[in-house]
C-alpha cells in the first residue's frame, strides 16, 4: 500500500541511483520518473539528486528523505499486515533474510511453498553473510532471517531451525580423493578454498580447527570465495579442498562429482538459527517460523 507514488519513485531512484532502472522497475517512462522527482523537489523545496552526466547521487536532503522514506514504507508494511488480519486473511509484507548457505541450499524451496500456502503475503528476500544479515535485523531492515555461525548479538533473539554438518570435500577425480581419511596436521599441506571474512561458515570452521589444536592462519589458503555455489564450481576444476555444508553437496555426492575426506578427530556441526529483534514479534513472523519448521523435511 503506497499512499504517495512520488515517494515510491524517489525511493526507487535513490536505491538504484538510476532514473532508467527506476523507470524499468516501476513500469513507467523515464520522463515520468523525472516529472515525479521534480514535483517532489518542488514540494520539499530541496534538490534531492545531483546529476553529473549519466551518474546520479543523493544530496544531503536526498539522503535525509531516503532515511525517512524507509521508515514510512515500514509503517505501510505493518499497516498492510494488520488490515489483512482484520479481515481474517493471512497477508501483509515480510522482509526475510538468510546467510549465504541457507539462502542458496534451503530457503528458496521453502519460500515457494510458503507463497503457495499464503498467496496474500508478499515478501522480499535478502542474501548476505551472517554478519551482514544480523546487522540488517538490528537496523530494522529485515523482519526475520535464518543464519549460520556462532556469533550472538544481544539485540537479537535466536531459536534453532535445523542441525547441519560441515565436511571436507574434494573433486572425485583429484589425487586428494584417494585419501579417505587424514590426520589434522595433514590439513596444513592441502590447498584450501575458504569463505570470506564475516561468513558464519568460516567462523564455525575456524572454531573447530582451534579446538583440535590447529591455527587457521597456518592453513594453505589458495583462494577465498563468497558462496558455496562458486566454491563447488571451483572445486570441480581444481585439486584443492574445501569445507562445505552437507546441505549444499547432496547432488554432487549423488553423481560422484565430489568426495568427502574424513579428518580424524574433527567433527564440525552447527545449528541453523532463526533471528529477529528482541521483544514482541508479529504474528506473521511467528507464522513463517512455524511454516519453516513444519515443512523443511517435506519440501
Amino acid at each position: 500500500m503506497i499512499f504517495d507514488f512520488r515517494l515510491k519513485v524517489f525511493y526507487t531512484v535513490a536505491t538504484k541511483l538510476s532514473f532508467t532502472k527506476a523507470a524499468s522497475e516501476l513500469f513507467i517512462t523515464q520522463p515520468a520518473v523525472t516529472k515525479h522527482i521534480r514535483e517532489l523537489e518542488h514540494q520539499t523545496g530541496q534538490r534531492l539528486f545531483k546529476r553529473n552526466g549519466n551518474s546520479v547521487s543523493l544530496t544531503n536532503a536526498g539522503e535525509l528523505l531516503l532515511r525517512y522514506a524507509e521508515k514510512v514504507f515500514d509503517i505501510y508494511a505493518a499497516l498492510d499486515t494488520e488490515l489483512a488480519q482484520l479481515n481474517n486473511v493471512v497477508g501483509g509484507t515480510l522482509r526475510i533474510g538468510a546467510s549465504t548457505t541457507i539462502a542458496q541450499a534451503i530457503l528458496p524451496q521453502l519460500l515457494a511453498l510458503f507463497k503457495k500456502s499464503y498467496p496474500a503475503v508478499s515478501f522480499t528476500f535478502t542474501e548476505g553473510n551472517t554478519d551482514a544479515i544480523s546487522h540488517k535485523i538490528i537496523d530494522e531492515k529485515l523482519d526475520i532471517a535464518l543464519v549460520e555461525g556462532s556469533s550472538h548479538f544481544p539485540q537479537l533473539a535466536y531459536s534453532n531451525f535445523i542441525k547441519d554438518e560441515i565436511v571436507l570435500v574434494v573433486r572425485s577425480g583429484s589425487k586428494l580423493a584417494k585419501l579417505t581419511e587424514i590426520i589434522p596436521r595433514q590439513l596444513l599441506e592441502i590447498p584450501l578454498i575458504k569463505r570470506e571474512q564475516g561468513s558464519g561458515t568460516l567462523e564455525v570452521i575456524n572454531n573447530a580447527l582451534i579446538a583440535i589444536g590447529l591455527n587457521p592462519r597456518d592453513l594453505d589458503v589458495e583462494v577465498r570465495i563468497e558462496n558455496s555455489t562458486s566454491i563447488k564450481q571451483y572445486l570441480l576444476h581444481s585439486d584443492a579442498a574445501a569445507f562445505l555444508s552437507i546441505q549444499t553437496i547432496a547432488k554432487e555426492l549423488k553423481y560422484n562429482e565430489l568426495t568427502i575426506i574424513d579428518v580424524k578427530g574433527l567433527e564440525i556441526s552447527r545449528d541453523f538459527q532463526f533471528i529477529h529483534s528482541q521483544g514482541n514479534v508479529s504474528s506473521l513472523v511467528e507464522l513463517f517460523k512455524r511454516f519453516c519448521l513444519t515443512h523443511y523435511n517435506l519440501k
